[in-house]
């Protein structure tokens, strides 16, 4: 029977946005010991901050020190919108620029909008047009926003601003190459919510190992760098996997409801 490899790159991508990162180990696994060992009597567990911190520390992007400060430079000194898009275009320090990506793709959304989209980086439509977010995943983006009454209230981005080439998923250090700008967006457009969109983006601005599968329809709280701002932030599927998995539209509307109610809330005359 002749396989379809439509359906073979959907299940990977399913797989893959599920957090699963290696099919077949070189390395022998006994499973059967690994059971048993589980079964044992174990010592009191660590403290939950210390935990927490430890797989802050093992999430951390590590990017190059010399990129990330002059980004948190060059970031620092635009003092709006259409400075920072111009900081990012001159950028020198992120790999993706020197990669075949044709322009910087920074934004598009209102200046102070009330949620802040973030996906993890342009494709190929994107980096034609110079916007985030407008070929097909785009669009199914919009109208999802527009269904939920937000068209006019977000602010739309990446954690990158070049093209990986091939639509691959940006590395950690193009990423924290990145994140300077990225902070700067938020501190400028000041959401009161944060909509974190695929796996990439939710486990980078995040910090966690987590798939998105399992992060998806929690709040978290997102914090800057230097501690100085704080939002709340939902995880949700990203539009090129529903595009892939329709059935996984209901759940990423379960997210958008949740997202539009505690706006509203949030915005409701006390």
């Amino acid at each position: 029977m002749a396989v379809d490899p439509r359906a073979v790159e959907s299940l990977l991508a399913f797989w893959a946005d599920a957090g699963v990162d290696v099919a077949l180990s070189e390395t022998p696994f006994d499973r059967m010991a690994a059971g048993l060992e589980a079964m044992k009597p174990k010592l009191a567990p660590a403290p939950v901050a210390h935990l927490r911190d430890a797989a802050m520390a093992r999430a951390e992007p590590a990017g190059d020190a010399g990129a990330v400060a002059a980004a948190r430079q060059a970031a620092a000194g635009a003092e709006d919108l259409a400075a920072l898009e111009a900081a990012i275009a001159a950028f020198e320090g992120c790999d993706l620029k020197r990669q075949g990506a044709r322009q910087a793709v920074f934004s598009r959304g209102g200046p102070d909008a009330a949620v802040m989209v973030i996906g993890e980086g342009p494709g190929a439509e994107e980096d034609q047009q110079g916007a985030p977010f407008v070929g097909r995943a785009g669009r199914l983006l919009d109208k999802m926003l527009a269904a939920a009454g937000l068209t006019d209230r977000v602010f739309i981005t990446n954690t990158v601003f070049w093209r990986p080439p091939g639509n691959r998923t940006p590395t950690p250090a193009e990423q924290a190459a990145c994140a300077p700008f990225l902070e700067r967006a938020i501190a400028l457009v000041r959401p009161r919510l944060l909509l974190l969109a695929g796996g990439a983006s939710a486990k980078h601005l995040l910090r966690t190992p987590e798939g998105i599968l399992s992060l998806r329809g929690r709040w978290f709280e997102w914090r800057s760098e230097d501690g100085a701002l704080e939002l709340p932030a939902m995880p949700t599927l990203h539009p090129a996997f529903l595009l892939r998995q329709p059935a996984a539209k209901k759940k990423a509307w379960e997210d958008l409801m949740l997202l539009a109610e505690r706006l509203d809330r949030a915005e409701r005359p006390t």
